[in-house]
């Protein structure tokens, strides 16, 4: 497999999260096609709608890792995008691919469903946290070309759990694949 180029992420951050999918993310011994994402710009429900030292990297790179913590409790993995803009693609969901008897172990589960299929546990998995946020992709997290899907196998939706611009189609996916963050689809 070959690595993505940092330019990809040069772009827009719609075109990136639904390009993202069929890439394969890869870190500390694990990796998965990643079959989910959601896209984040100047809107109400983004960090950067408002600049401040956390949100700034999204304003100030693109192909940089931006790490936060949710619920005081799950990190997050992003990727900054928008040369010249505020951007960034969130990961959501993965499905397993290699270094799943890790993923087990560090999820406390058997379940292959529930290892990865949201972004708190696709970050716990991988074992990613806050000291990766701010380097740039395939420094330490490495991210291959893998598969391409047609727009027949794509699905956008709303995206999920956010209280602000709830209206905009920024959620990506890969139709009926079972690895899908809460098989939320039908959104």
């Amino acid at each position: 497999m070959k690595k993505v180029s940092q330019k990809l992420f040069e772009g827009d951050a719609l075109d990136i999260a639904r390009n993202m999918l069929g890439k394969v993310i890869e870190y500390d011994g694990c990796s998965g096609m990643i079959v989910e994402s959601e896209a984040y710009k100047s809107d109400p429900a983004s960090h950067a709608y408002k600049i401040t030292p956390r949100s700034e990297i999204m304003l100030t790179t693109y192909g940089n890792i931006y790490v936060y913590l949710i619920y005081g409790m799950y990190f997050c993995l992003n990727i900054t995008t928008n040369k010249e803009a505020i951007g960034a693609v969130l990961i959501r969901a993965i499905e397993p691919l290699s270094g799943i008897k890790k993923m087990e172990s560090r999820r406390r589960t058997k379940n292959i469903l529930n290892l990865t299929s949201g972004p708190g546990k696709l970050c716990q998995a991988l074992n990613i946290s806050k000291g990766l946020n701010n380097t740039k992709v395939n420094d330490s997290i490495k991210i291959f070309n893998y598969k391409e899907f047609k727009d027949n196998q794509i699905t956008s939706s709303k995206r999920i759990g956010i209280s602000n611009g709830k209206d905009l189609d920024w959620r990506f996916f890969v139709s009926g694949n079972k690895f899908v963050s809460k098989n939320h689809q039908k959104l």
